[in-house]
């Protein structure tokens, strides 16, 4: 289902910031090698992890690194899109092909067209579109709702889920032979409960910001510092 570490460029070992992300934990450290592997390669990567643990910015990290930094990334929350409007949301829809569309537009495999497309809660997607969408990963080719054209594209697939993918499949929210096509290179993102005292920097992070906001100089207490750690965040860093 995945394809060995070992045949991606090893980087340069990490600074203890990604991007946007921070983290001095091993397991962030170890995140950041994988991101700075995977990154200028053509691989599809599957990000799993908890709500808040940081998806969306580990696929824009991803992106910056590859050689389409210089085209789009484009977000999609397939969970957040009704199913009867996901088909012309992903692949775009023709003049008046269904109810409510007046007008056609491109869809967000045309808009990522050069980029990298993440498409964020997967396993939310209804059954009958991952079969499309399984069919559009192998071919690189789709059509619009509605449209008897045919169009070729060239978009990197992130896809993210904050469920374990073989439930999903066991639970038939996920099909088996989709998630082999996006998990060439799966990362799991660690909670912010087990980073240690990634809290402390990220609490520090976010106090200076708000200080350089509002003019003032606060500090964290030793008992705030001590409540940050033993908190179990269940939001995570979100």
């Amino acid at each position: 289902m995945s394809v060995a570490i070992s045949s991606f460029p090893e980087p340069s070992f990490p600074p203890a910031a990604a991007g946007p992300m921070l983290g001095a934990s091993p397991a962030m450290q170890e995140m950041f090698r994988l991101i700075e592997r995977v990154g200028p390669t053509e691989a599809s990567v599957l990000l799993t992890g908890e709500s808040g643990s940081g998806k969306e910015l580990v696929a824009q990290s991803i992106h910056d690194r590859s050689l389409r930094r210089g085209g789009p990334f484009i977000a999609v929350p397939c969970g957040a899109i009704p199913a009867g409007l996901i088909e012309a949301e992903l692949f775009g829809c023709e003049n008046g092909s269904s109810t409510g569309a007046v007008r056609g537009h491109a869809g967000v495999f045309e808009r990522a067209n050069g980029g990298t497309l993440l498409l964020d809660e997967v396993t939310e997607m209804p059954a009958e579109m991952q079969t499309r969408l399984l069919r559009v990963l192998e071919s690189r080719k789709f059509y619009r709702v509605g449209a008897n054209i045919e169009h070729s594209i060239d978009v990197r697939v992130i896809a993210a889920t904050n469920r374990c993918p073989l439930q999903a499949v066991r639970r038939g929210r996920l099909r088996e032979d989709l998630l082999y096509r996006l998990a060439v290179f799966p990362i799991n993102l660690p909670p912010l409960r087990s980073r240690g005292r990634d809290v402390e920097l990220l609490a520090e992070h976010f106090l200076v910001k708000l200080n350089a906001q509002s003019g003032t100089q606060k500090r964290f207490s030793p008992l705030a510092r001590m409540t940050l750690r033993q908190h179990t965040w269940p939001g995570n860093v979100r």
